[in-house]
């Protein structure tokens, strides 16, 4: 099996750089590796003492960050190492002030590339957040000691663990994975029945970090005069079926205002074909005097989206219509405002137990979305009870990241 797998790494390198030749996106993964190695020898040492987390993409990296905040605040002098398989996580992060003295992209896991990379430092710890599992990089960090977890782990029924095929992935995770902290029960009883009984619940560590959200400064310029008291719905991280919920609500109701944050800034363009009367946040200053009159924002800049929604009475967050998934809905639900979202979120088990807290609601199809967005609007006492619902529903939440600390001080 082990043949296999890597077998399957260098098809996935094959297939990746391949298809960077027509991907911009998969093109900046592909050269960033080149640069990982070297970026590692500038910044350290090989008797430097490394905390090192890697996420997936930008998401995992915001799930694991208060936990590698806490790390660096008990040990100080340890150095940081932050590593990424995505670009959309890479790219995001890098342009923003962080705690890591290095960020890039995970080596491809070939066993010399990840044996190179990991000799270049002396990694006390390592952490992966969900469930992001790299087999030769696992070995080689478990043979040089180092103490690995999984951080707010999530196992579902179809990953291939639980598969025909499975046994030899399960293998890898039981000999060199010192502990799981799981998002839910039923996580760790799904890795329990396999054997994996090196676990607790410490329940999601985005929790954390969203209350982090609610307390600090959340002004955004411009944005109390654009809305001018009038009842405001945020589309944060918008794909086209959030972009149609937009179209429909402001079509039957004029008087409110919306603001339009697209998951991807390319999308700007076709959203200023659709709301030809839009205003585009980066075009402000030449056009301040419109702000109070315009009814819909359009958002072209990276970084705002959390603190917009401080200004929703409600949320709609994209990604939940299609098979790409649902995007953070914590972001929204900690301001105490209802969450509209799409039934595509088979990964984000905290929907349903934001459903179940009768703070947010799903729909199949965008239409009946838009519809219950227009009733929350024409209905204060229901909108007052499903806000009141979600902030409770972040708020009760307990505090993931001490729980994890607790276990793995060293």
């Amino acid at each position: 099996m082990s043949f296999l797998y890597n077998l399957f790494v260098s098809l996935l390198i094959f297939g990746m750089k391949v298809f960077s030749l027509f991907n911009d996106k998969t093109k900046k993964g592909v050269d960033g590796r080149k640069e990982s190695l070297d970026k590692v020898k500038r910044a350290f040492l090989p008797s430097d003492k490394v905390i090192w987390m890697h996420a997936a993409s930008l998401g995992e990296y915001e799930q694991g960050l208060p936990v590698l905040e806490k790390l660096k605040e008990n040990y100080p002098d340890h150095k940081v190492l932050v590593t990424f398989f995505s670009p959309s996580g890479y790219e995001n992060v890098i342009k923003k002030k962080h705690i890591a003295d290095v960020i890039c992209y995970l080596p491809f896991d070939k066993k010399n590339a990840v044996k190179d990379f990991i000799s270049q430092f002396n990694a006390e710890l390592f952490f992966t957040v969900k469930y992001d599992y790299w087999y030769n990089l696992l070995s080689e960090l478990k043979n040089k000691g180092t103490k690995i977890y999984v951080v707010s782990a999530l196992f579902y029924e179809r990953q291939s663990f639980f598969t025909s095929y499975g046994k030899w992935f399960v293998k890898q995770l039981k000999k060199n994975i010192d502990w799981f902290f799981h998002q839910t029960p039923f996580s760790m009883a799904l890795a329990k029945s396999i054997g994996l009984t090196n676990s607790s619940v410490a329940g999601d560590t985005r929790f954390d970090r969203v209350k982090q959200l609610k307390v600090r400064d959340n002004h955004v310029e411009y944005i109390n005069k654009f809305i001018d008291g009038k009842q405001a719905v945020v589309f944060g991280s918008s794909w086209q079926a959030e972009e149609k919920i937009a179209a429909t609500v402001f079509r039957k109701n004029a008087d409110l205002k919306l603001i339009i944050a697209p998951h991807e800034l390319k999308r700007v363009e076709y959203l200023k074909n659709i709301f030809p009367d839009a205003l585009v946040y980066s075009e402000i200053k030449n056009a301040e005097a419109a702000v109070k009159e315009s009814q819909i924002l359009i958002i072209d800049s990276i970084g705002l989206l959390s603190k917009l929604y401080s200004y929703a009475d409600i949320a709609v967050v994209g990604g939940g219509f299609h098979d790409a998934g649902l995007h953070n809905i914590l972001e929204a639900a900690t301001f105490g405002i209802p969450v509209v979202f799409g039934n595509h979120y088979k990964k984000n088990p905290e929907a349903d137990d934001l459903i179940a807290a009768e703070g947010g609601k799903s729909f199949s199809e965008e239409n009946a979305a838009a519809d219950f967005v227009l009733f929350l609007l024409n209905n204060e006492e229901e909108l007052e009870s499903m806000s009141q619902n979600a902030g409770k529903f972040v708020e009760e939440k307990p505090n993931s990241t001490e729980l994890i600390l607790q276990k793995i001080l060293f």
